[in-house]
């Protein structure tokens, strides 16, 4: 028996055959004999020989695995619920398919570099502008992917949620309780929107919020603006600043429940009464929102639903099936205890 791992080599040796007929036995056991066949395999376990899974798939073209191409680190990805929610969905519909999920973050801070590193058949790309460098690279590599929390890119499929309407009606809500000083806590847009504005998402939560102020006769430049990173310490942060104003806000309108979290943890600090004194709303309607204390006022999306949306129309597209066009969810209005008329 050879030292040290067994090789195709080796299996052929014992076996008195060449190496293609090895190969034959695991990928296209119809080209030799049954004979040979069992030969070779009771040589092969004999010497402990396996083939390498990945080394076929990459000779076939295919791996039986579709990343996530994810905005930012890892860390502060799995920081976030909304994520855990959303992969559940994506890995259900793999599960289904005998796909597995390879979670592709940044590599140096740099999503596009990551990309030739991730051994799948295509991504599921995340809250990416669609003329940003790594889609043109997937197309140009032909590779498939769809767009999630994007804006909408002609000849790719997309799912997305109605956050326009989303935030139109939260807003309204607080609005039509009495609140007029409002402030948004809205997820950082990147340095690119001072120059080009708001994209995807945001833009379109962003444009929900200014349409419900007009039959109040506010607009966005009444209400006090805080855009932090999504994290429940940096909705905290914000909040302790936002109420620090000469004239705080009576009710804050997260673009995120995590961001709701931290607001009520700094107004809890604060020694602020939540509903009675100030108002918290979120986005998403996370487990915990319908747990936490007090219950969140927030606008649902259907974020397991999106995430199976998007693997089964990715693994289509791998398919080379029909492509899916754009696909809209739609959001509802949770009204819990976070919320109140103003004192």
């Amino acid at each position: 028996m050879p030292s040290g791992k067994a090789t195709s080599s080796d299996v052929a040796a014992a076996a008195g055959v060449s190496r293609s007929a090895v190969s034959f036995a695991f990928n296209n056991p119809q080209r030799i004999s049954a004979a040979t066949r069992e030969r070779i395999l009771a040589a092969a376990e004999a010497l402990g020989y396996a083939p390498s899974t990945l080394g076929r798939m990459l000779q076939a073209g295919t791996t039986n695995s579709i990343g996530v191409l994810l905005p930012q680190r890892l860390a502060r990805i799995l920081e976030n619920p909304y994520y855990a929610r959303f992969l559940m969905g994506a890995g259900q519909v793999c599960d289904q398919e005998g796909y597995t999920l390879l979670l592709t973050p940044p590599l140096q801070d740099s999503v596009l570099k990551a990309i030739p590193y991730a051994a799948v058949d295509g991504f599921i790309v995340c809250g990416l502008e669609a003329d940003r460098g790594e889609v043109a690279e997937l197309t140009r590599r032909g590779i498939p992917f769809v767009l999630i929390d994007s804006d909408r890119l002609e000849g790719a499929p997309s799912v997305e949620v109605d956050d326009r309407g989303g935030a139109r009606e939260v807003t309204r809500y607080l609005l039509d309780l009495g609140h007029r000083r409002l402030a948004v806590l809205s997820m950082d847009p990147g340095p690119a929107a001072a120059a080009r504005g708001y994209r995807g998402p945001l833009a379109r939560r962003m444009a929900g919020i200014a349409e419900a102020l007009v039959p109040f006769g506010l607009s966005m430049s009444d209400v006090r603006l805080a855009e932090v990173p999504v994290s429940r310490s940096e909705g905290y942060r914000a909040t302790r600043a936002l109420m620090a104003a000469t004239e705080p806000p009576t009710a804050i309108l997260a673009l995120s429940d995590i961001l709701a979290y931290g607001a009520v943890d700094a107004l809890q600090e604060l020694a602020i009464q939540v509903p009675s004194e100030v108002s918290v709303t979120g986005f998403d309607d996370l487990s915990e929102s319908a747990w936490f204390r007090p219950r969140l006022t927030t606008v649902r999306q259907p974020i397991v639903t999106k995430g199976r949306m998007a693997a089964d129309f990715l693994i289509s597209a791998i398919r080379g099936e029909e492509q899916h066009p754009h696909q809209t969810l739609g959001t509802s209005l949770i009204v819990r205890e976070s919320t109140a008329k103003p004192a």
